[in-house]
């Protein structure tokens, strides 16, 4: 290694000293999914199966260095009883083509956490998204010159078992033109990040149609029902209908192909991917089949003109008999055409729509009977739920809360708290009354593009949250609603899937600079120091980052910015809590004058300037002028 190399080395080795110091740790949450744990693990893919996935990643990542790494798949004994991964020197002399590093892993996932881990901070290099940068993977020794690890290897646990990843509406902000080869290149991405957990929704309309058709609803009374592409997230959450639709028949059948290939990938990787249930929205024409049905309208959600062509949808009361059923066909589809399940299933009920009573025994029914649909198919279901309704809606006092939190058996409920680094919902509901959940970040709404982050919140939330008594917690998570911006971000909070500390983010941000550019450069580890505290470190609490001219549509007219700022801190009190709201409209100001910032304008002008000036030697690096992507990078 050249002399910067060597130093950046050292630098990690102090670094990673600290971080792999910890002693094991658990959560009451952890106890409580631990049936579930079993399970899965049980019925994950063969260990064979798993391996030819994870070599699979490699060499689509790195293929020159394809036989410079071995794998192995070892059983959680062997890390105390956690997920984990183990780094060490392969045994034996080193020889042409033969492997240098052996990572050993619990599952296919963890193994590529570590591949990740080593090329990281061994190997100075940087894994994102293709829009983003890329593979930055010019600083990796040459094969036969791999750096070694410490003699006794490194051992990475997991300090909670799941990592999870995406957003109800994620799938229409990003992935609603994917095809498979751009799927796999994500299910690589997110395999490298460690992300174990993933929303698996693409196809369930096809699911939809072949149920409702078993309830007498033809076709095309469907047509007034599914959204188009862009829009299937808010019709899967009862938002809206018909909005951008219909869809064809090929767009059905494409996408259950598709689906089956991102999960049959999903489970050779040893993830467990979460599958879709049925909350309750319906389409229209089962009133019409099924009259005496307790049907009711919806009122309208930000809906173009509150038109009723696409607004007000309409929901299957749970007390109705035929609400069960449906939920039983919607899970018996799915095993039915995918052959089995993780056992998961995201449903969100009342997603920005108040429920029509407050009275807690009807939501304490509600949820025992949305519960009741998913068991009746599947006897280990669980249910994964967004706390986003508790963030976003006053209705959810205490006592509402606990009435629907509470009305799910103990462990089999977990609940997404969707913007932890801004608005933790464990802090102020006691751990969410005892249930399990997964520490997750937001950060992106509406898919964004603007420069933002919280990194500080990032780098020690998920720690105080896990370490808090009586922690509840049984994950981390990424719940942005659009990917493929703000990297830095991304990859400091997937690093929190395997952290037990808080990360030193000023050292973390020192590496980042290098490892993203492949070398150390002076005015750019400046500029990445300033961008840290400035853009990178927004603590005022407003969440909506793409009102300001500069990220928002090229026809926007700039003062109806002014006139329609959308902001999450306007703060409603109410039986002694904070609310907020997703929607509010301010009073027309200045605010075209006096955009939203956080941060001081002339320090990251300043950072600008020094990113310039760092193009002398950056110039042929991907990270740094985006161009020349190769074909291998994810």
């Amino acid at each position: 290694m050249d002399s910067i190399s060597m130093i950046s080395f050292f630098i990690f080795i102090f670094f990673c000293a600290f971080m792999f110091s910890v002693a094991n740790s658990s959560t009451l949450g952890v106890n409580y999914v631990s049936p579930l744990l079993d399970i899965q693990e049980r019925e994950r893919a063969p260990s064979s199966v798993q391996l030819t996935a994870a070599y699979g990643v490699l060499n689509r990542l790195i293929p020159s260095h394809f036989s410079s790494f071995e794998f192995h798949i070892i059983h959680k004994e062997h890390c105390g009883g956690e997920f984990c991964f183990i780094i060490s020197n392969y045994p034996g002399s080193a020889r042409d083509g033969s492997p240098e590093i052996l990572i050993r892993g619990t599952t296919a996932v963890d193994i590529l956490s570590g591949v990740h881990w080593y090329l990281k901070y061994w190997c100075g290099a940087h894994i994102s998204w293709s829009k983003t940068g890329g593979a930055q993977l010019a600083s990796v020794p040459d094969p036969g010159s791999l750096p070694a690890v410490q003699d006794a290897g490194v051992v990475v646990k997991r300090p909670v078992p799941w990592s999870y990843y995406q957003n109800a509406v994620t799938s229409s902000y990003t992935f609603a033109w994917w095809d498979w080869k751009r799927w796999e290149k994500e299910i690589d991405w997110m395999a490298l990040q460690g992300i174990n957990l993933p929303l698996a929704f693409t196809g369930q309309e096809a699911i939809w149609q072949k149920v409702f058709k078993n309830f007498n609803i033809s076709t095309s009374n469907l047509d007034d029902f599914f959204g188009g592409p862009a829009f299937l997230a808010w019709s899967r959450m009862g938002n809206l209908h018909k909005w951008g639709g219909p869809l064809p028949q090929s767009w059905f059948d494409q996408q259950l192909i598709l689906q089956k290939k991102i999960l049959g990938r999903m489970y050779e990787l040893g993830m467990t991917p979460v599958l879709p249930a049925f909350s309750g929205n319906v389409p229209a024409a089962l009133k019409r089949v099924f009259p005496s049905a307790k049907i009711s309208r919806l009122g309208n959600w930000f809906t173009v003109n509150s038109d009723t062509r696409w607004c007000c949808t309409y929901l299957l009361d749970a007390t109705d008999p035929l609400f069960i059923e449906i939920g039983k066909a919607i899970i018996e589809q799915q095993l039915k055409e995918y052959g089995r399940s993780s056992h998961i299933y995201n449903c969100d009920t009342f997603d920005e729509n108040t429920p029509p009573v407050d009275d807690p025994d009807y939501i304490s029914s509600l949820g025992a009977t949305i519960f009741k649909g998913m068991q009746s198919a599947d006897s280990d279901a669980v249910w994964l739920m967004q706390g986003w309704l508790f963030t976003y809606d006053p209705f959810w006092r205490p006592t509402q809360m606990k009435a629907l939190l509470h009305s799910v058996p103990l462990g089999k409920l977990i609940v997404l708290d969707l913007y932890a680094e801004v608005k933790p919902i464990w802090a102020t509901s006691k751990q969410f009354y005892g249930i399990p959940y997964i520490w997750c970040m937001l950060h992106n709404f509406a898919g964004n593009v603007e420069m933002y982050g919280v990194l500080d919140a990032v780098g020690s939330g998920p720690v105080e949250a896990r370490t808090s008594e009586n922690s509840t917690m049984v994950g981390v998570g990424m719940s942005m609603e659009g990917i493929e911006q703000n990297p830095v971000v991304y990859d400091l909070m997937s690093e929190m899937a395997f952290q037990h500390s808080p990360v030193d983010v000023k050292a973390w941000i020192d590496l980042y600079s290098r490892r993203r550019y492949g070398r150390f450069v002076q005015p750019m580890q400046d500029a990445w120091n300033i961008l840290y505290h400035t853009i990178y470190n927004c603590t005022d609490g407003a969440y909506d980052k793409n009102r300001d001219v500069i990220v928002s549509f090229p026809d926007v007219d700039p003062n109806s910015i002014s006139t329609l700022q959308t902001v999450l801190n306007d703060v409603h009190e109410q039986y002694g809590k904070r609310y907020l709201r997703r929607a509010i409209l301010e009073e027309p100001n200045d605010s075209y004058d006096k955009p939203h910032l956080w941060y001081s304008t002339s320090e990251v002008i300043h950072a600008l300037k020094l990113f310039l000036e760092s193009g002398n030697q950056l110039s042929d690096i991907r990270t740094y002028s985006g161009c020349c992507s190769p074909s291998s990078q994810v």
